[in-house]
């Protein structure tokens, strides 16, 4: 089902399936088992317009709409979880502050390199040790003003793409008595002294896609890479997040789309009794229930892509559309791996590496749990 999909996104998603297909589906297996992140298909995405889904085209993005975002970032999980997270992150996380709310010189410093993909990609720094989902109360890394440069110290965690990044935003507190007023964002490039990037974390799954604690000691950046105005920053990582819990969503579909699709062909494949298992009902419920959610979720991360590209308010939606979609994806791939029985446990099958990869989905970019607190807040505002 296309929910209306115009031409020109009809396109665009049979091109990027077709470039998944033949450039990091094949490659997904090596990337989890040798760690490592997929550049070779990387680098080819810059032509493609999949590094600069949400930068304008003069900074040579291909600034496509919310909904083909969210296609791109669907297909790309249904290749290789790893290399879609760290996409989706560089997109939704790295360059989409900087484009709605970067200044004209911060753009043109930053966007045209991470767009058009010349060796790095970009990364979001939020969570610290002490906070997860606590942004504003939690934040402690800090920023002083001292001679026309913003001074940072602190640490962060769980930052995708760090290594592999060009710069890093961090989000960062420049006024301890501010309240919701308080945090603030900055550009801060990866060769600046005092920046240190920890080790590879080591991961359930996504094992391709790299993930870092980051410290800042005395980490000088210049004022003009501040992102928007000062004291903003509490409201754009809001804002951020809720664009990146569409992608997260787009991805948890692309992950159960590929679950599903393997598990359809081994319960053709695969005979018991004299017969392929797909005559058994078992099996065939499992399929039903499996292609229905994956449409819902779909479906849903479309809508709210499209209240996003309509200027709508689409918190809600967004995290409607994470919760569905990434639980559901976790159901799916649960079940790929029963329909494969004792094959779906072992490494020789894909259900066991994307299994690995979808059980983040719940967690990142919010917990399951904070959406329903976000969806309840948004319900109970509405009833007064």
């Amino acid at each position: 089902m296309d929910f209306d999909l115009n031409e020109e996104q009809r396109m665009w998603r049979d091109a990027v399936h077709e470039f998944v297909s033949r450039e990091v589906k094949p490659k997904a297996r090596e990337v989890d088992e040798r760690g490592e992140f997929n550049w070779d298909a990387t680098n080819k995405m810059g032509a493609l317009g999949l590094l600069g889904l949400n930068v304008p085209e003069k900074y040579g993005g291909a600034g496509v709409d919310a909904i083909s975002a969210a296609i791109a970032i669907e297909e790309l999980g249904w290749g290789c979880g790893s290399t879609a997270l760290s996409i989706a992150a560089h997109n939704a996380l790295g360059c989409a502050p900087i484009a709605k709310h970067g200044s004209e010189e911060l753009q043109k410093k930053y966007l045209p390199n991470a767009a058009t993909g010349k060796g790095k990609l970009a990364a979001l720094a939020l969570t610290e040790p002490g906070a997860g989902s606590d942004l504003k109360g939690g934040v402690i890394t800090h920023a002083e003003f001292v001679d026309n440069n913003w001074v940072i110290n602190g640490a962060k965690m769980w930052c995708t793409n760090a290594s592999i990044a060009d710069y890093i935003i961090t989000l960062v507190r420049t006024d301890d008595q501010a309240g919701s007023n308080a945090l603030s964002m900055f550009v801060v490039p990866t060769d600046s002294e005092g920046l240190h990037i920890g080790p590879l974390e080591k991961k359930m799954g996504l094992k391709g896609s790299p993930t870092h604690a980051v410290t800042y000691e005395n980490v000088r950046v210049d004022a003009e890479n501040l992102v928007g105005n000062l004291g903003r920053g509490l409201y754009y990582a809001f804002e951020t997040l809720d664009g990146g819990r569409i992608g997260i969503g787009a991805l948890a579909v692309g992950l159960a789309q590929a679950a599903f699709e393997a598990a359809v062909k081994y319960a053709q494949e695969r005979e018991t009794f004299g017969q392929p298992i797909a005559n058994y009902q078992a099996i065939q419920w499992m399929l039903a229930d499996a292609a229905t959610e994956i449409q819902t979720a779909r479906l849903m991360v479309y809508f709210a892509a499209s209240q996003k590209e309509l200027g709508r308010p689409f918190s809600k939606e967004a995290a409607m559309a994470k919760l569905f979609a990434t639980e559901m994806a976790e159901r799916v791939c649960r079940n790929a791996i029963q329909i494969h029985g004792g094959y779906g446990y072992s490494q020789e099958y894909p259900v066991e590496r994307i299994y690995r990869d979808a059980r983040l989905m719940t967690i990142g970019e919010g917990t399951s749990e904070v959406q329903r607190m976000v969806i309840a807040r948004h319900i109970l505002q509405v009833a007064g």
